[in-house]
Parts: structure tokens; C-alpha cells; sequence
């Protein structure tokens, strides 16, 4: 396993890949103890489209993922985030009907709040079907901030993202 800790501008987080692709990006890592980086080609393009990302330049990351950690029913949904489209959003309720069970709604928002690679796996792009925003696993502030970096014309806030 590879891992390297990158500075955001939402603090710094860790990015860990296998051979395969990235695995996780995790907020908040003020207390982990993993030594220092140890980068691969990945970790490395994921940073670099990372950085593209908050400037506002990319709207479609490129570098490989591994989902395998997850569940079938997790990489389900996981990959579904995936087509959510830059400046979009959808409710949980769509996600659900979209993957075929609209009684699924609190198992897709299980999966939806355990997304192990944050922001490349779009989970800040789920909302509420009243439009409003609803859980995140980095604050509502974060999730806010990111949907008006992609899309600052319906996102009505104030401030930017820098």
C-alpha cells in the first residue's frame, strides 16, 4: 500500500492507492501515525488533478481507482456517484430509483456516507430531494463550499472556496 498526506484547503488529508488505483482520501487526519509518504503513479496523479480540482480547472478526474474495499452493493453505489456530473446534483431518493430500488434509500445513503475517496467519488454531489443539504461526512461547511466551487451560479453563497 502506497499513502501520501496532502494539504487542501480544507487541511490536510491522506491519499492512500494500491497497484491498482486510489483506495482512500480522508479528511482529518491530524492524529494518524502512518510515517512518510510513500508514493506511487496514482497518488501522484490524484494529487496533481486534486490541486487542478480546487483551482477550478478540472471537472472530470482521470486517476485510477480501487474500489474493492466495499460491498458489491457499496461499489454500486459508489460507482453511480461516479456519473454524477461536475455542477450537478442529485437527491438520495433519485440515486436510489436510479439504481433500480427506490426502497433503498437508506442503504444507498449507508454507502453514500462511507465512501472511503472523498471528492473524487463525488458523494458532496447528493443532496435532499427538498434540495437541501444533507449529511456529509466533513461538515455541511465543506459539502457547501465544494458544490459552489463546481457551481457557484446555484449555490447562492457568499464566499468563495479560497
Amino acid at each position: 500500500m502506497f499513502h501520501s498526506f496532502y494539504q487542501t484547503p480544507f487541511g490536510t488529508a491522506i491519499l492512500r492507492a494500491s497497484e491498482r488505483g486510489i483506495t482512500e482520501i480522508k479528511f482529518d487526519v491530524k492524529t494518524e501515525n502512518v510515517g512518510s509518504d510513500h508514493q506511487n503513479e496514482h497518488i501522484t496523479q490524484a494529487i496533481s488533478e486534486l490541486g487542478d480540482y480546487f483551482q477550478g480547472s478540472l471537472k472530470e478526474f482521470q486517476v485510477a481507482l480501487d474500489l474493492a474495499a466495499g460491498s458489491t452493493f457499496y461499489q454500486k453505489v459508489w460507482n453511480a456517484l461516479l456519473k454524477i456530473p461536475y455542477g450537478k446534483t442529485t437527491s438520495y431518493k433519485q440515486l436510489s430509483i436510479d439504481l433500480g430500488d427506490v426502497k433503498a434509500i437508506r442503504a444507498v445513503g449507508t454507502a453514500n456516507g462511507r465512501n472511503p475517496i472523498a471528492i473524487i467519488v463525488p458523494c458532496h454531489r447528493v443532496i435532499g430531494s427538498d434540495g437541501s443539504l444533507t449529511g456529509y461526512a466533513y461538515g455541511l461547511d465543506m459539502k457547501q463550499k465544494l458544490l459552489h466551487l463546481e457551481n457557484p451560479a446555484t449555490m447562492g453563497i457568499q464566499s468563495t472556496l479560497f
